[in-house]
């Protein structure tokens, strides 16, 4: 603890395979097209509680999009061993 009363934050970093960081990529693109259709799509909705509990699924999608943006961008990607 800092002499202010602030902590100081550490951030722990991962190390993930290639095949595991472009899994999430893609589906960080999913979800980001997922919540771009289904904003659309909420325009045609007449329902104010429709529209709201899908507004809150758009909402959902993108935090989730950038929660695993945030992992990713702690992680760095292991370099495989080469086969000698």
């Amino acid at each position: 603890m800092f002499h202010d009363g602030t902590e100081e934050v550490v951030e722990e970093r991962f190390e993930i395979s290639s095949r595991f960081r472009q899994l999430m990529e893609r589906r960080i693109l999913r979800l980001e097209f997922d919540a771009a259709r289904d904003e659309l799509a909420a325009r045609d909705l007449k329902n104010p509680d429709h529209i709201r509990r899908h507004m809150r699924l758009v909402a959902s999608q993108l935090e989730e999009a950038n929660r695993m943006k945030r992992f990713l961008d702690r992680s760095r990607t292991r370099i495989p061993l080469s086969k000698e």
